[in-house]
């Protein structure tokens, strides 16, 4: 049962259990990775992995992947990829970015990787994967540029 948009609650009457479960639960899994840097090369691999949590079916979940510092490999056309992914870096891909260079040297940009989604009941790890199209490239953490990712519940689907 969703909550309808728009609808209020009414003085004096019961909320449910039904209603209360039609309202988002917030965060359901967190990571921050600050110590360490990671190398990127053009084969996919895990960059971060969110807390395990109990996916709930039919229920929306968004998942934010973040990266403060990527490196895309100098030329133009380079790119840097940036994908959401359950359980590995075989798992299925929930979304995807891709970043692409427009200089002949290498540059640095952020990149954020948003996913709106259904999950399968149980439990669940969600991971964020790096690759880039050329080379090896850094993509620098620390206390002040971390990458994160982040798994919310947004209530039912």
């Amino acid at each position: 049962m969703a909550i309808a948009p728009n609808t209020t609650f009414v003085a004096n009457t019961v909320l449910t259990a039904a209603q209360m479960n039609a309202l988002p639960f917030g965060v359901v899994a967190i990571k921050t990775e600050t110590a360490t840097n990671l190398t990127v090369t053009t084969t996919e691999t895990v960059s971060i992995t969110a807390s395990t949590f109990t996916a709930i079916a039919n229920r929306y979940y968004k998942i934010t992947y973040y990266e403060s510092a990527i490196n895309i490999p100098s030329g133009i056309g380079a790119s840097a990829t940036m994908k959401i992914r359950v359980t590995n870096a075989a798992g299925t891909q929930l979304q995807a970015g891709q970043f692409f260079n427009v200089a002949a040297v290498a540059q640095g940009w952020n990149g954020v990787v948003v996913a709106i989604t259904t999950l399968s009941a149980g439990s669940t790890v969600i991971v964020g994967t790096a690759t880039v199209s050329t080379g090896t490239q850094t993509f620098y953490r620390s206390a002040t540029i971390p990458a994160q990712i982040v798994v919310e519940d947004i209530g039912p689907a």
